[in-house]
């Protein structure tokens, strides 16, 4: 315990779409976190809302022929329905397009203007003919400028995930008609990122939180910080100050509502918000994924400094989910939703948040499938936590009728003690896996203990003894009960009750677990926990499975080609004469490539799947008549075949000539 309040915040859900398991990796560990704080005597604010501007909303509201905010009261409505309905609690949930984070967002930007931190500049934006408007970021797709692979106008969410500013992405197309875009001048406003370089590496030093979010973004502050482009041609946002033509990048105004969300709890609970945004390091937790590391680590508090804000003392990333071994995608099919996949069909909140918290450290990635779910819930949950409780408890309740008034063992007590000491550690670490192992490790000595010294044999020879047996056992159910709180609501709920206690668990401190249960008459106890049946997990893989099939024969009816339009392709095998490291980039080889009496120079993203000398005089496939690009300053004159997320090339199975023609 601090003694100082402590305000923990979760990364915005977009109001673009519905919720999903990748969703929640950010969510229900930060609610555990905030759940453990508060039980452990710490005074914490939980805030969060919902991101309601940019591109996408605008897309997907002209598609379905509504106003933005329509589309964003709809799926905040959605996103704060689901939360309560995986008992994921915040004490205020706050919408970006609400009156006070329009008006925190332009004072902040004010401030910025005033204090030099603002410019104007002219910028080349991608204009479509066909449409006839300057097309925002998220309208636009083309190539990335730095690693060659297909992107998205802000960013290459594809490739090598670098941030792209207005202007810079090659090939520029409307993803609304899917014509070609060309450049026009227009006039945007820009902050002054790069001055903040010495600034961010001195802060980001000293950054509390996980490791990843810390190290990647000291890495991409060394590779040098250019200025953001922070305005954008859309007329839904948060407009920006003195130019009603313009609206901030949702980037800005995005995360203010982190400080407005703070202004609005603290209204309505008649405290000070300043308390947690305003000195130098402030005690606020972010919670994110780690896709928006960047915007957290870097923009974000140069942002803060800049308009004399306080700064976040820790930044917990989560790591990316996966779905059945393959990357996340819902256009692949490789999704599984929150609601119609999982809360609809009457599955347990608590089954799944056991799962998202135990199954990796919170930095790692998270594979999930049903099969691995179902042998968490049967083995875990129901073998070693459920079975301890049960045994525990009807052993009690059948030869005792009540808790026997004698005290636990010491020896049992030292044992809670020292999985409590761990697990505080393990979640001040923010390492959720151990503190859940921990717990888990606990009902597992008690099963050890409960077995070996079989009260049921002992109550016919030895009635103290087998007394003092369950008592123990009892002790240890208790403390169960109260630390998987954090971790199972519901459940510990309903573990409470059995053991007669009253009142919400939620509402008891931990230290609680080395109280002995009072003496009292017991019920009757049900097994807290039921089996999910192998028939109801085929169901479930089922859905996911026909999911996969209907996306992948979706995508493949949009990719159908003539024969006309692939013989425009000039593909050809090449052998790779020479390789070397390209400067400032962890992923990009450069290539010399023979394609048969003419050498080519191919830049290619493969430098964390293949060492050089395996890659030399290796046959490969090779697109030779794209236009070509230039990444890191070399130009690529190629593209390289590979398939899949780990870069299988795609090679010859017999010797043929450099320069062969692929058809």
């Amino acid at each position: 315990m601090n003694g100082r309040p402590l305000l923990v915040t979760c990364g915005l859900p977009y109001t673009n779409g519905r919720c999903h398991l990748g969703h929640l990796r950010t969510y229900v560990p930060a609610d555990f976190y905030v759940r453990y704080l508060r039980r452990a005597g710490e005074d914490v604010v939980f805030i969060c809302g919902s991101d309601n501007h940019g591109t996408p909303i605008v897309v997907s509201a002209e598609d379905e022929k509504i106003h933005p905010r329509e589309l964003s009261l709809r799926y905040h409505r959605h996103f704060e329905d689901t939360f309560r309905r995986l008992n994921i609690i915040f004490d205020h949930f706050g919408m970006t397009d609400g009156e006070t984070n329009h008006r925190r967002t332009r004072s902040i930007v004010q401030t910025l203007i005033e204090r030099g931190y603002v410019y104007r500049k002219t910028v080349q934006q991608s204009y479509c003919l066909k449409c006839r408007r300057f097309l925002p970021d998220r309208y636009v797709e083309g190539i990335c400028p730095y690693c060659g692979t297909g992107a998205r106008g802000d960013e290459c969410d594809q490739g090598c995930g670098r941030h792209l500013e207005p202007g810079e992405i090659r090939a520029p197309r409307c993803s609304v008609c899917g014509e070609p875009a060309e450049l026009r001048e227009q006039e945007h406003f820009f902050f002054r990122l790069s001055n903040f370089r010495d600034f961010l590496l001195e802060y980001l030093e000293d950054l509390k939180g996980t490791v990843i979010a810390r190290n990647y973004a000291i890495g991409w502050v060394k590779e040098g910080l250019r200025d953001w482009c922070i305005t954008r041609t859309l007329d839904w946002g948060v407009k920006f100050p003195e130019h009603e033509d313009l609206v901030v990048y949702v980037w800005v105004d995005a995360p203010v509502g982190y400080i407005s969300f703070t202004e609005e709890w603290a209204e309505a609970h008649g405290k000070d918000w300043r308390s947690y945004w305003c000195g130098e390091i402030v005690p606020v937790t972010h919670f994110i994924g780690s896709d928006i590391i960047y915007h957290h680590t870097i923009f974000w508090p140069a942002m803060l400094k800049g308009a004399g804000y306080g700064l976040p003392e820790a930044i917990v990333a989560s790591g990316m989910l996966k779905v059945n071994d393959q990357k996340f995608s819902k256009s692949r099919g490789y999704v599984v939703w929150t609601n119609e996949d999982y809360l609809d069909l009457g599955l347990p909140p608590d089954y799944l948040r056991y799962y998202l918290l135990s199954y990796t450290s919170h930095t790692r990635e998270l594979n999930f499938s049903w099969k691995m779910f179902q042998e968490r819930v049967n083995n875990e949950i129901v073998g070693t936590l459920g079975n301890f409780i049960y045994r525990s408890l009807y052993f009690t309740s059948k030869f005792f009728g009540a808790i026997p008034a004698v005290a636990p063992e010491q020896e049992i007590m030292d044992q809670i003690s020292r999985c409590m000491d761990e697990v505080d550690g393990k979640v001040r670490e923010f390492e959720f896996k151990g503190a859940v192992d921990a717990m888990m490790a606990l009902a597992a000595f008690g099963n050890t203990y409960i077995q070996g010294n079989a009260p049921w044999k002992l109550v016919k020879e030895d009635r103290a003894t087998s007394e003092r047996v369950v008592v123990n056992c009892l002790q240890i159910v208790k403390a169960l009960a109260l630390m998987m709180e954090p971790v199972m609501p519901d459940s510990a709920q309903k573990i409470w009750y059995m053991l007669g206690e009253s009142g919400y668990v939620g509402d008891h401190p931990l230290s609680e677990a080395l109280v002995p249960p009072a003496p009292r008459a017991l019920d009757t106890p049900s097994p807290p926990f039921v089996k999910l049946d192998d028939d109801r997990v085929k169901e479930l893989e089922s859905t996911l499975e026909r999911r996969i099939g209907e996306a992948r024969r979706k995508e493949q009816g949009k990719q159908v080609v003539s024969p006309e339009e692939f013989r425009r392709l000039d593909i050809r095998t090449g052998r790779i004469v020479a390789v070397d490291a390209i400067k400032g980039s962890k992923k990009l080889l450069r290539l010399s490539v023979d394609i048969g009496g003419e050498m080519r120079t191919v830049v290619a993203g493969i430098a964390e799947f293949y060492p050089p000398e395996e890659l030399r005089g290796r046959d490969v496939a090779i697109i030779v008549n794209l236009k070509p690009v230039k990444l890191f300053g070399v130009e690529s004159q190629g593209m390289i075949l590979a398939a899949g997320d780990q870069a299988s090339l795609l090679v010859p199975l017999r010797k043929v000539e450099p320069g062969t023609k692929i058809r």
